[in-house]
């Protein structure tokens, strides 16, 4: 595809801000072997198939939408996993309305005997970190309501890394 060239003059000089309500549509995964990440995401992690195409591409949602998530092995069929070191994705984030909605997570991950590589109480939110059968990292994580966020003396969002009680995360399940 051919960048289009713009005449100097034609651009505003402003600063852009992405708009507030702007939101992550979604994500499209190179697999290995869509067999098995239908089965992580559809069977483990709980989401809907929305679409197949053989043994190619497939397109999986949460409350209908056409897709939060494609996976396709277009140019990764039979390869190698996702690198660990270097450029690339680090992680999807799959964000749960409330704290006993990822307890539910955090269960189905227990019975499923998936295992978890991390988990995190950030002040702002709490995240469990797993990967996909590709090496792709998950995180599975709820964002506590804004009033609860930890400020620093300056009024800025404080972010920590702090360990997260998992089994006091799973009895809300």
């Amino acid at each position: 595809m051919k960048t289009p060239s713009f005449a100097a003059s034609t651009v505003a000089a402003a600063p852009y801000q992405v708009p507030a309500q702007t939101r992550i549509g979604h994500v499209h995964l190179q697999v290995t072997d869509l067999e098995k990440s239908l089965a992580f995401y559809v069977g483990v992690l709980g989401f809907t198939l929305m679409q197949r195409f053989g043994n190619q591409a497939a397109f999986i949602s949460a409350g209908g939408y056409h897709h939060h998530i494609g996976l396709n092995t277009w140019n990764s069929l039979g390869g190698p996993l996702a690198r660990k070191q270097g450029a690339g994705l680090y992680h999807t984030a799959i964000l749960y309305a409330t704290r006993a909605e990822l307890a539910g997570a955090l269960r189905q991950l227990v019975v499923a005997s998936y295992p978890i590589t991390g988990s995190a109480n950030h002040g702002v939110s709490e995240a469990i970190y797993l990967d996909d059968p590709d090496g792709n990292g998950v995180e599975l994580y709820w964002d506590r309501p804004r009033a609860q966020w930890p400020l620093a003396p300056t009024g800025e969002v404080q972010m920590y890394t702090r360990a997260l009680d998992l089994n006091g995360l799973l009895a809300e399940a």
